[in-house]
């Protein structure tokens, strides 16, 4: 219980430096900020095997959902369902490379990508959809940032690993520490497991 409130209360400290940075460098991180380090910390917290399986499952993610608006600017009509077919390419795609991996690359975390780059984008992509190439490179960057500064936050201070008893605030007895360990859940265990 405790080290959520002081990860949560670094994370929160992180989401302030975002902003912080943004007014003393100038930069467009003040409407990303939150949404940054909340996805940033998601993907730090939750554990997964290999760890670098996650990251690369959001780059993969952050890269095919930028490939959708460059699909949507270039080809696609504005309207519904232009969008509604960029999305369904989109969320395809992410769940082949998921598949493709063996699970190396998680679903979940190519999801965090795509919302990522949706979430800083979608906005500006709307009110100028022939500025794709000027505008989206900035929306990017700034949102790869946010979200670099909540993961570093989270994995600083949540290591991956088995929980204790001081997790919790329990006393662990002698008799739970002798027995055999129970087997970590991942997100996507429990994802696969709903889905069979």
């Amino acid at each position: 219980m405790v080290r959520s409130l002081v990860t949560g209360l670094c994370l929160a400290v992180f989401a302030a430096v975002i902003i912080g940075l943004s007014n003393a460098l100038g930069l467009d991180l003040e409407h990303v900020a939150l949404l940054g380090a909340a996805l940033g910390g998601v993907l730090g917290l939750v554990p997964h095997r290999p760890a670098w399986g996650k990251l690369a499952g959001f780059f993969a993610g952050f890269v095919l959902a930028w490939l959708g608006f460059a699909l949507r600017a270039a080809v696609l009509p504005d309207s519904s369902a232009g969008r509604a077919v960029a999305a369904f390419v989109v969320v395809a795609l992410i769940a082949v490379v998921a598949t493709v991996s063996a699970g190396r690359l998680p679903l979940w975390s190519g999801l965090v990508g795509a919302a990522s780059i949706v979430g800083a984008y979608e906005s500006v992509y709307t009110n100028a959809p022939s500025q794709f190439l000027s505008e989206s490179p900035a929306a990017a960057t700034t949102v790869l940032l946010a979200v670099g500064l909540g993961f570093l936050a989270t994995t600083l201070l949540a290591p991956q690993g088995a929980s204790t008893g001081a997790d919790t605030g329990r006393p662990r007895h002698r008799a739970e520490s002798a027995a055999p360990a129970e087997p970590d859940l991942t997100l996507d265990d429990l994802t696969t497991g709903a889905a069979q």
